[in-house]
């Protein structure tokens, strides 16, 4: 568990709980979770490239942004989470986020990931069937 900076468009910033978490049996994605666990925390799912790249330059086109280096917290690494209902910034220490990658890549480099997809269970979550 570490604590991030959430700022919204008011400008408005408040610190929040948050953790990184990966599983392998989704080799790609890496989650992030804002908010105490008890509290049934907010997750956000996206590509674990995506936080890797981000720690050089600013990527990603989509509800998920990642910028390195912000310049109001030269040691974080900002994520603009964007939806229908409005954005955030979420500002992480770029050490906790450079560590928690270091682990994903020991537990599945990058390149190997479709060795570790379990296809039976993509299937069944993207058919939606229970056999």
């Amino acid at each position: 568990m570490v604590t991030v900076h959430v700022s919204a468009p008011d400008g408005l910033s408040a610190p929040l709980p948050a953790e990184l978490h990966y599983d392998t049996t989704d080799p790609y994605a890496v989650r992030l979770s804002l908010g105490a666990p008890v509290n049934r925390p907010v997750d956000w799912v996206f590509a674990r490239s995506l936080l890797s790249e981000g720690l050089r330059r600013p990527t990603g086109s989509g509800d998920v942004l990642v910028i390195p280096r912000h310049r109001c917290h030269r040691r974080s690494v900002s994520i603009v989470l964007r939806s229908p209902a409005g954005s955030a910034s979420i500002d992480i220490a770029e050490s906790e986020v450079a560590s928690f990658l270091r682990r994903t890549v020991c537990l599945v480099p990058p390149g190997t990931e479709n060795l570790h997809v379990d296809i039976d269970r993509a299937l069944t979550e993207l058919t939606g069937r229970r056999d």
